[in-house]
C-alpha cells in the first residue's frame, strides 16, 4: 500500500470523526504486519476524560481482530499535527517485535494531503516498552 493510499483512508476515517466539543476531526489508519489496514476516527464524550483519539480506535480495532503487530500508521487532522503522547504508546505497544519502535512509519498529514513521514521511536524517544518489564 502507498502512502498515498494509507493517506486517503485515514482522511476516509476522519470523516466519521464525533468531535462536536473541539471540532477537532481526527481519522486514522493502521497497517498490520499481515499487511491489514483498520481506520478509526476520534470520538468524543461530554466527560472529556472518556474521550478518544483516532489512533487509538484504530489500533484496538487491529488488536481485537487478532493483530498484535502495526507497522505503520497515518493520521489526518486539518493541520497536520502528529499524534498526542498517549497515542504515542499506544502504538508503542504494538510496534513490530524485530524493528521495534524504529520499524513502524507513522505518516502525518493535514486536510490537503501535504504530509511528513516519520518513525515511531523519532516521535517517542526512550520510550517505555514491553520489553522494560523483562529486564
Amino acid at each position: 500500500m502507498t502512502d498515498e493510499e494509507l493517506i486517503a483512508l485515514a482522511a476516509r476515517a476522519r470523516r466519521d470523526a464525533y468531535a462536536p466539543y473541539s471540532r477537532f476531526a481526527v481519522g486514522a489508519a493502521v497497517v498490520t504486519a499481515s499487511g491489514r489496514v483498520f481506520t478509526g476516527a476520534n470520538v468524543e464524550n461530554a466527560s472529556y476524560g472518556l474521550s478518544v483519539c483516532a489512533e487509538r480506535v484504530a489500533a484496538w480495532k487491529a488488536v481485537s481482530e487478532g493483530e498484535s503487530e502495526i507497522v505503520a500508521v497515518a493520521v489526518v487532522t486539518g493541520d497536520g499535527v502528529t499524534p498526542c503522547g498517549a497515542c504515542r504508546q499506544v502504538l508503542a505497544e504494538f510496534a513490530p517485535r524485530e524493528r521495534g519502535l524504529a520499524g513502524m512509519r507513522v505518516l502525518v498529514a493535514d486536510a490537503h494531503g501535504r504530509h511528513t513521514a516519520h518513525t515511531l521511536d523519532e516521535l517517542l524517544p526512550a520510550a517505555f516498552t514491553p520489553e522494560d518489564l523483562r529486564t
